[in-house]
């Protein structure tokens, strides 16, 4: 039976820890959102609300970055993650 406790600790302490990796990770993603972006996604975001286009075609609501004098810190630029979808950039910045 001792190799029994040892196994049913070492479990016990294994989901102990990834429990608190895991809350860990949770909240840096939550709190810190911009520090894993890659290359520098803008820290200054705004959400766009829905519409319907004068076509009849409705846009969903989306956050996307504050204007400003470069793409490269855009979400959807190669290298930078969206904070609240999780995509991945696609586009090559142009300026």
């Amino acid at each position: 039976m001792p190799n029994a406790n040892k196994f049913v600790r070492a479990i016990l302490l294994f989901l102990v820890l990834f429990v608190a990796v895991s809350n860990v990770e949770a909240k840096h993603h939550k709190s810190s959102s911009y520090g894993y972006l890659g290359t520098g996604s803008n820290s200054q975001d705004t959400y766009v609300r829905g519409y319907t286009k004068k076509n009849g075609t409705h846009v969903n609501g989306y956050w996307r970055t504050k204007p400003n004098e470069t793409q490269k810190d855009n979400y959807s630029t190669e290298g930078n993650i969206n904070p609240h979808t999780g995509k991945k950039g696609h586009e090559k910045a142009k300026y």
